[in-house]
């Protein structure tokens, strides 16, 4: 049998299953993968496990490919995206790699090739047991303490009645002979790992010739695609054993194994919806940009060894090693994402921060682009803001009044060092494209102010602006006279003065 690596090429594959949004446990496993090649001059391979029709979308492999290149994370073989292809100066080719297809859907002669192989040398077998009689022996073993184990019915049934059985088209599945021996192998980041496949029982591996099914499917493609190393979550320690033997019936070579830490909420369970959001497009709707996701990730399970917080992907890929990958489950800290935003938010041109603002408060129906730009804006897909640059003129819809680019920048100015995410633009600066504020009129209450105070501090401030003239109108002469007249009143308590005229502009705290 050939050998389905050269051991001098690292070739790691990603394979998430088109049934849900990319979850941010799936992004953080290839972005390790990613590294990992790019770390060891190796390839990252794409594949596509959409063996699953009823729960399988192309939606959802839309998402996942979409989320991945705005991640940043590129791959060498797999599916090509629809904006690859101006890249790759190619035009409907469908993959990219000599190994393709990468998708399970378009691979399945290659699967019932190897099936029948198994069944042919008496390592595998058709199991004809009801579902309702295999269910039935589950309970009853499962309620008298003992592992719920396929009892080996149709392991040994005579040719005859399998030929017999199968030209009476009875449904049936295929089952994978256990050997009932130790399965040991390294793990790369917790060591050796011995289980005793006898307590595994005699698995399916098919449905039938045609559907196999992942444990069998994933050995496969390993294969086929020279897999030289397979990183993956932790939740896949048990597979292992499975496929190893399977990799062993057809005479395979065992890839490396790596099983990362699961993510965990700040209760330490799993990492799942009850926890708040999970997949890579809602954070991405929320304004949480790509290279925040990214260093955020790679902090959930890895640690470069030193104080270093801030990470560009060409440092991760320097510095990354699955020698600094930890055991233990990794905490999403919320706290912590929204710190690293807002320091890449703070980094953007105040041109491209506008940009990225734009789609927000149109969203929120605070401004429309001009009626003759808004069949250039209906174009723009809100988590695609590649084109906004086009819109540079606006309509205030509650006011009518024309603004122009200049304007957002100036009030997006003012929360660039405050702001977390993007979403919040719409909220700190709505102010500015309202006619009037509604706010509750306790609000204008500094401390513990009565009406006549708030009506005294509000007096005070318009008569010391009103006595200013035109060109001391900027940031620094209102700051300094403010400032000033704030002092001279309640003992020097600039919110006496200070709150009920924010709170009077803005309709804010």
């Amino acid at each position: 049998m050939e050998t389905n690596t050269d051991p001098s090429l690292v070739r790691v594959r990603m394979a998430p299953a088109p049934t849900g949004k990319l979850h941010i446990g799936t992004a953080r496993t290839t972005l390790f993968n990613y590294l990992f090649a790019r770390k060891n001059k190796g390839v990252f391979v794409l594949r596509i496990e959409d063996t699953d029709l009823e729960r399988s979308d192309p939606e959802f492999e839309k998402d996942i490919i979409e989320n991945l290149r705005w991640l940043g994370i590129d791959w060498d073989e797999g599916p090509i995206a629809d904006n690859q292809e101006q890249k790759l100066k190619v035009k409907n080719q469908k993959y990219i790699g000599n190994y393709g297809p990468y998708r399970q859907s378009k691979r399945l002669s290659i699967y019932t090739k190897y099936l029948e192989k198994l069944l042919k040398e008496g390592k595998a077998y058709y199991c004809f047991c009801p579902k309702e009689e295999l269910e039935a022996k589950r309970q009853y073993r499962t309620s008298i303490g003992q592992p719920a184990l396929y009892n080996g019915k149709c392991r040994s049934l005579p040719k005859a009645t399998v030929k017999k059985s199968l030209g009476e088209r009875k449904p049936f599945t295929i089952r994978f002979k256990n050997p009932n021996k130790k399965v040991v192998f390294k793990d790369l980041i917790r060591g050796k790992l011995e289980f005793d496949s006898a307590l595994i029982g005699d698995f399916v591996i098919a449905k039938d010739l045609a559907t196999p099914l992942y444990n069998f499917a994933v050995v496969i493609d390993d294969f086929e695609m020279k897999i030289s190393h397979v990183i993956r979550g932790e939740d896949h320690i048990s597979n292992t054993p499975k496929q190893i033997l399977i990799q062993e019936a057809l005479g395979f070579p065992q890839p490396k194994f790596a099983h990362l830490p699961l993510i965990l909420g700040p209760d330490r369970a799993k990492l799942s919806k009850r926890h708040g959001v999970t997949s890579v497009s809602e954070y991405r709707k929320m304004g949480y940009l790509p290279g925040a996701m990214i260093n955020f990730m790679a902090f959930l399970g890895w640690n470069p060894g030193t104080e270093r917080e801030i990470f560009s992907m060409n440092s991760l890929i320097k510095e990354f090693s699955l020698e600094r990958v930890q055991k233990g489950g990794s905490i999403f800290n919320i706290k912590r994402l929204d710190y690293l935003n807002g320091f890449y938010i703070r980094q953007k041109s105040l041109n491209k921060l506008t940009e990225l603002c734009i789609p927000y408060l149109i969203e929120r129906v605070l401004i429309t682009p001009k009626p003759e730009l808004q069949k250039a804006a209906s174009k723009i897909e809100f988590l695609g803001i590649s084109g906004i640059e086009f819109l540079k003129s606006f309509i205030v819809n509650e006011t009518k009044k024309e603004i122009d680019f200049d304007f957002l920048k100036k009030t997006t100015a003012l929360y660039q060092e405050r702001l977390k995410k993007l979403s919040e633009i719409s909220e700190l600066i709505d102010f500015f494209f309202k006619d009037k504020l509604k706010y509750p009129g306790e609000l204008l209450k500094w401390k513990n102010m009565t009406p006549k105070d708030v009506e005294i501090s509000l007096d005070k401030s318009e008569r010391v602006l009103s006595k200013m003239k035109p060109d001391q109108w900027n940031k620094e002469n209102l700051e300094k006279i403010l400032l000033k007249e704030s002092e001279k009143l309640k003992a020097g308590d600039r919110g006496y003065l200070l709150w009920p005229l924010r709170v009077a502009l803005t309709g804010k705290e």
